[in-house]
C-alpha cells in the first residue's frame, strides 16, 4: 500500500468515486474516440492537468498526483486514463517544462480546460527509436524558422489543435510546437492508421511551416538532452497506465470468478483460479512499487526520474499488463474472447504498452547501459 498524504488520498478517493459513478456505464464503448464527455467532467471538477501550474488552469500539484489520477480513473475506464496520460505526462508537460511564457499562455489553458488536445510527433518513417536519424528540419530563412519533414504513428491528430514536433536544427536536435489550425495549408495528411486498439494514428508531412521563436521548446545539445531526460516522466506515465489497465482486468477477473459457477461452486474457489488471481495481484503490486518508487525518488530530489528507475518500471509494467490481462481473459474463458467484450479490448490495448514510450528492447538497453556505467544501485 502507498503511504499518501491527506490531500493525495482525497484526490484518489474522489476520482475513484467519480469514475465508478460517471464513467463505468460507457467504459469500453468509445470505439477509438476520445471520451470527451468524461474529460469535460474531469475539467469541470478541476482534475484535468493536475501537474500543470494553477496559473494555466491546472491543479498545481506534481507528477506523482497526476500518475495517481491516471490509475484511479483507469481501473474503471482505461480510455479516459489514456487521455490523461497523453495530456498530463507527454505533450502539454513538455510545453510547461520547456516552453516560453507565450507558448504556455497560448496552449496550456485550453488543454487543462479539456477544450484543446495537444499531440506529440516524434517517429518518422526511417527514424523511430533512433531519434538521431530524424529528417524533419527547422532552417533559418530570411529571419524566419521554417519547418519541413514527415512524421508517422502520431496519436490524436484528428482531434488536436497543436502538436509538439521533434526536429533537427542546424545546431542539433530540438523540439517545437506548431498550430495545426493555423497551418492547415502547410500540413498534408498522408494517411490515418487504425491500430489494434482501434485508436487512430496519423502520418503527415509539413511543408514550409513557419515556426515563431516563441514556439521553440528545446534547441541545441543541452536543451535536447533535457527533453530526452524528461521522457522518463513519460515512461513512468506509461507504466502507470499499464498498472491501471492491469488493475481493471484483475478486478473483472475477481468479479467474474466469484459469480461464475461450475461443478456447484464459484470458479474462483478452485485452486487453479486462486493461484492465477494471486499471481496477477503479485505482479501488479510489484509494478506499482517500481513505478511509484521512481516517481517519489525523483520528486523528493527535485529532479527528473533516474533513467534506470524509469526504464525498469516501464519494462516491467509492459510485460506485466500483457500477462495480467491475458490471465484475466483466460479466467473469463470463451466469454472474454468475444469481440466487444471488455477483456478482448483490454487485451488489444495492453499490447501497445510494450511499444509506446520506448520499446522493451530500448528499455533493456537503457538498463544495461546504466548498470555498466554505475554498477548496481545502492541499497541505501
Amino acid at each position: 500500500m502507498l503511504s499518501l498524504s491527506a490531500e493525495q488520498e482525497m484526490v484518489v478517493s474522489s476520482l475513484e468515486e467519480l469514475a465508478r459513478k460517471e464513467f463505468s456505464d460507457a467504459a469500453f464503448s468509445w470505439e477509438g474516440e476520445p471520451p470527451m464527455e468524461n474529460i469535460e467532467l474531469l475539467a469541470d471538477r478541476g482534475y484535468l492537468g493536475l501537474n500543470i501550474a494553477e496559473e494555466y488552469g491546472g491543479g498545481g500539484m506534481g507528477e506523482f498526483e497526476a500518475m495517481l489520477s491516471i490509475e484511479a480513473v483507469g481501473q474503471v475506464c482505461p480510455d479516459t486514463a489514456e487521455y490523461l496520460y497523453n495530456q498530463q505526462m507527454v505533450a502539454a508537460r513538455a510545453i510547461e517544462m520547456f516552453g516560453s511564457e507565450e507558448a504556455k499562455e497560448r496552449y496550456l489553458p485550453g488543454a487543462t480546460a479539456g477544450e484543446e488536445v495537444i499531440a506529440i510527433a516524434i517517429s518518422e518513417p526511417e527514424a523511430g527509436s533512433d531519434v538521431g536519424a530524424m529528417n524533419t528540419t527547422v532552417e533559418e530563412r530570411n529571419g524566419e524558422l521554417i519547418l519541413n519533414g514527415e512524421k508517422v504513428w502520431v496519436s490524436n491528430i484528428p482531434h488536436a489543435t497543436a502538436v509538439v514536433v521533434w526536429v533537427k536544427f542546424s545546431d542539433g536536435l530540438g523540439s517545437v510546437v506548431i498550430d495545426l489550425e493555423d497551418n492547415d495549408d502547410s500540413i498534408e495528411i498522408e494517411q490515418h492508421y487504425t491500430n489494434m486498439a482501434d485508436h487512430t494514428q496519423t502520418q503527415f508531412r509539413m511543408h514550409d511551416v513557419v515556426v515563431p521563436e516563441t514556439n521553440v521548446l528545446t534547441r541545441g545539445k543541452n536543451g535536447f538532452k533535457q527533453q530526452l531526460q524528461a521522457l522518463n516522466w513519460e515512461r513512468l506515465g506509461s507504466a502507470t497506465l499499464s498498472n491501471a489497465i492491469a488493475r481493471c482486468a484483475l478486478e473483472k477477473a475477481l468479479e467474474y470468478g466469484q459469480q461464475r459457477e461450475q461443478f456447484d461452486q464459484p470458479i474462483a474457489d478452485f485452486q487453479g483460479i486462486e493461484w492465477k488471481l494471486a499471481d496477477m495481484a503479485k505482479e501488479l503490486e510489484a509494478s506499482r512499487s517500481l513505478t511509484y518508487r521512481a516517481a517519489l525518488n525523483a520528486e523528493e530530489q527535485g529532479r527528473i526520474p533516474d533513467r534506470m528507475d524509469a526504464s525498469l518500471a516501464k519494462l516491467y509494467s509492459g510485460e506485466m499488463v500483457e500477462n495480467v490481462v491475458s490471465e484475466s481473459l483466460q479466467i473469463h474463458g470463451a466469454n472474454g474472447y468475444q469481440q466487444g467484450h471488455a477483456l478482448e479490448y483490454l487485451y488489444r490495448l495492453a499490447r501497445g504498452r510494450r511499444l509506446a514510450a520506448g520499446t522493451d528492447e530500448i528499455q533493456k538497453n537503457q538498463i544495461a547501459a546504466a548498470l555498466k556505467r554505475n554498477g548496481l544501485p545502492s541499497l541505501s
